[in-house]
């Protein structure tokens, strides 16, 4: 496939991610990694790398641009939450790290089995589709979230290359909040995770040179696949905070579990 072709591809999924970005707080991750592993196969086991850190780097600029939209009222859920936001910087470094040493085969099935046991536990433990139980009720006033969390969620997160709302959102919603409120604050969370996780994977060696002249590497980062998608999801992200559609809880809920399961069968196809 010609450069033309696979760059205006790229753009077409990054209107994708701007929605996952305000829809479902995304961020861009879990659409980024399969995609980016299809789009830089040419470099083998090393797309998985490769894939992780741009999805790292998308994922700040879309979480960052969502932050800075999303109104003050949303955003003051997560005062307080400063050592969260500390422990899943310092995780996500950890992860990112852990990325150049592990195996890339380790990267990419970790991924498909981590969405594939979220989705099992979306489905199966109360809280997120469906009521609590009486003896697991959820208070009125939601509950802030763990700072200890902070540490494992980054360091998954930037390892896999997902930012971390596919823990913090199911977390937030069974702590009280609503999807629509959940999947805001996922961005400001996934921002602390994306920008030390980029950090990492822009500085030190790149993976060996390939042959394939359309990829372009800074660190780990592929920036031509970053820039494409960016592309497209900024504008989509404008839109749709300011004018965000009005999708019943419930509704939300299951489009999230949806994502995710597409997602789960897109990765062993892009390999």
């Amino acid at each position: 496939m010609d450069v033309v072709a696979l760059t205006g591809i790229l753009t077409g999924i990054g209107l994708l991610t701007g929605m996952t970005t305000v829809l479902f707080g995304f961020g861009g991750g879990f659409v980024a990694v399969p995609v980016v592993v299809w789009a830089d196969a040419a470099l083998g086991a090393d797309a998985m790398r490769v894939a992780t850190a741009t999805s790292a780097l998308v994922m700040v600029v879309n979480a960052g641009f969502a932050t800075a939209v999303t109104p003050r009222r949303v955003l003051r859920a997560l005062r307080g939450s400063g050592p969260l936001l500390l422990l899943l910087a310092v995780g996500a470094a950890a992860g990112a790290a852990a990325t150049r040493l592990a195996p890339a085969d380790t990267a990419r099935w970790a991924f498909v089995a981590y969405v594939a046991l979220t989705i099992a536990d979306l489905l199966l433990r109360p809280g997120f589709l469906r009521p609590c139980t009486r003896d697991e009720a959820v208070p009125d006033a939601p509950r802030p979230l763990p700072a200890a969390l902070g540490a494992p969620v980054g360091a998954v997160a930037a390892f896999l290359g997902v930012g971390g709302s596919v823990m913090t959102v199911p977390a937030m919603r069974r702590a009280g909040h609503t999807m629509r409120v959940a999947t805001a604050l996922a961005n400001p969370l996934t921002l602390a995770i994306a920008l030390p996780a980029t950090v990492v994977s822009l500085c030190g060696a790149a993976v060996p040179a390939t042959v394939d002249a359309h990829v372009r590497l800074v660190g780990l980062v592929d920036l031509r696949a970053a820039s494409a998608l960016l592309l497209g999801a900024l504008p989509v992200i404008a839109v749709l905070r300011r004018r965000p559609p009005r999708i019943p809880d419930r509704a939300h809920a299951w489009a999230y579990i949806g994502l995710l399961a597409m997602v789960t069968v897109a990765m062993p196809l892009a390999a």
